[in-house]
This record gives structure tokens, C-alpha cells and sequence, in this order.
């Protein structure tokens, strides 16, 4: 009985595995209040949703090499239904700031936003590059 459970149990977790979330992919951001802008591969990090820096361009679209690179820019987001998402992170690097993340799905349209102690700041809205 045991091993079939634990067999019943692996089979859950390799077929939720193969679905792929709707918001993974490779996101173009806006411009931040820089002007910098990036490309951010949305992906499972575990059973969460995570988005990590993976290409930076300067305010006249030159890339360049960020130090942010790298780094998970949004990370911990569940999707809540309805294309919405949140219970996660958000990190600004123009602003230097951890915000509570959510996401909202429409398309081929990400619009973020971030919050700390009620207050909200617009993330932009994101446009699918694959």
C-alpha cells in the first residue's frame, strides 16, 4: 500500500510539473525611471514562480551589462486564477526596494505592480517575447 501511494504521489507531481504556467516565458519590461529596460524569463523556481534578469538595455535600447543580471526580480508568485498572481516579490533595482508582488496576466500583456505598507507603485505593463 505504501509503495503505491508513493507511486500515486510522484505521477501528481511529475504530470503538475508538465503543464506549463500561461506567464512563463521571456518578458520585455517598460523603462524604469533610469530608462533601462530588460528581458525577464518567467519560470517555476520549485512549486512558485520566479522571474529572473536575463538581458539589460540602456534608455537609447543598447544592451548592456547590469549588475542585476541575473538576479530574481520577482520570486515566491503563485498563480491566484484568473490570471492574476501574487503572494510574492517584486524587486525594483532602479529604486533599490523588495516590494509585495502581483501580477496580472492578459494575453501577451504582464502588467506588474508592487506594494509596501499599503502603498503601490506600477511595475508597467510587460509585453511576451516568446
Amino acid at each position: 500500500m505504501k509503495a503505491l501511494l508513493t507511486i500515486a504521489a510522484v505521477s501528481l507531481v511529475t504530470a503538475t510539473a508538465a503543464f506549463a504556467d500561461p506567464v512563463f516565458g521571456t518578458w520585455q519590461t517598460t523603462k524604469d525611471d533610469n530608462g533601462n529596460s530588460g528581458l525577464i524569463t518567467v519560470s517555476a523556481c520549485g512549486s512558485k514562480i520566479c522571474g529572473v534578469l536575463t538581458k539589460s538595455f540602456d534608455a537609447n535600447g543598447k544592451t548592456f551589462i547590469s549588475e542585476n543580471q541575473g538576479r530574481k526580480l520577482i520570486w515566491d508568485m503563485v498563480n491566484t486564477g484568473a490570471g492574476k498572481y501574487g503572494k510574492g516579490k517584486a524587486y525594483s533595482p532602479d529604486r533599490d526596494k523588495t516590494y509585495n508582488g502581483k501580477l496580472k496576466l492578459s494575453g501577451n500583456k504582464l502588467t506588474v505592480q508592487g506594494c509596501v505598507l499599503g502603498v503601490c507603485r506600477d511595475g508597467g505593463t510587460w509585453s511576451r517575447v516568446n
